[in-house]
């Protein structure tokens, strides 16, 4: 039986999949709340995965109030090193159609107000986001999406905002010219957040509409990316189930080791609640 464990982040129905065996909910606690709903844990091709629904069962909680640092902790401290994230973006390129799917490398943070790192209470630390999705994670997602026949794009540039409202037609416009691909209200600070937490991240994003820049297609809307979600999310669990087995059971990437120098604070200035909050994350290096 296979020892490594894999989170996979995105909508409810996600866990509802063929090849899901031994079923169970768990509830999980953290030093900063509850996660946005219990996990579903089960086992594909005997590797144990948890499922956690982002925005809780029945989509009730908004973007920008997704608890995304319970739902990081909740997920190290069951053990799992490596998260897949599944989501709905706009598209701002033509050659990505509604229904394409994107493996983004890059992200753009345009987000505000979202608690995006573990540290605080008397500890600082700067990891380093210069890559930051695991290229590991990120190419057997890509080689998945092909095997099982999706118009795949590997790389590209997330830019996530905060929501819940969709962008204007004049920042559509300006995001273009930055050179994004897709754009989102998600991945960020999740992607952050899995860094800190030493955990591999990479995400499928789904490519729902055109936002709201191209004239020549209709704007974003509710029922767009619901319709796109329910098509997607076969295609999503076949991907899954491809990639699982293939997960390495030992980790090369610089992904496992990325705080190990990126803790500023002195260990003996740390407060002691602090590192025992923290300890499934800081535990090895103190």
């Amino acid at each position: 039986m296979s020892k490594k464990i894999v989170g996979i982040i995105g909508g409810s129905g996600l866990y509802e999949m063929e090849g899901l065996q031994d079923v169970e909910q768990v509830a999980v606690e953290t030093p900063f709340g509850s996660p946005s709903d219990s996990l579903v844990r089960g086992r594909v091709d005997g590797v144990e995965v948890l499922f956690l629904p982002r925005h809780g069962r029945g989509h009730r909680i908004a973007p920008s109030f997704v608890n995304f640092r319970a739902n990081i902790f909740a997920l190290k401290k069951l053990g799992a090193e490596w998260i897949i994230g599944v989501s709905a973006v706009g598209s701002m390129k033509e050659t990505i159609h509604p229904g394409n799917i994107v493996i983004p490398d890059q992200f753009i943070d345009r987000t505000s107000g979202r608690s995006n790192t573990f540290f605080r209470d008397g500890i600082v630390v700067h990891v380093s986001m210069a890559d930051p999705v695991c290229p590991d994670l990120s190419e057997l997602l890509f080689r998945a999406a092909t095997e099982v026949g999706a118009s795949v794009q590997k790389g590209g540039t997330y830019l996530c905002i905060e929501g819940p409202q969709f962008s204007t037609r004049a920042e559509s416009r300006l995001y273009r010219t930055w050179g994004v691909d897709v754009i989102g209200m998600t991945n960020i600070p999740e992607a952050k957040l899995a860094r800190e937490a030493e955990i591999c991240y990479a995400t499928i994003a789904f490519a729902a509409d055109y936002d709201c820049w191209n004239e020549k297609a209709p704007d974003v809307s509710v029922p767009d990316v619901l319709r796109i979600l329910a098509q997607s999310t076969k295609t999503a669990q076949e991907i899954i189930r491809r990639v699982v087995p293939k997960i390495p059971e030992t980790r090369r990437c610089p992904c496992a080791t990325a705080l190990a120098n990126a803790l500023i604070t002195e260990k003996t200035a740390i407060p002691e609640e602090t590192k025992k909050a923290l300890e499934p994350i800081i535990g090895k290096y103190l």
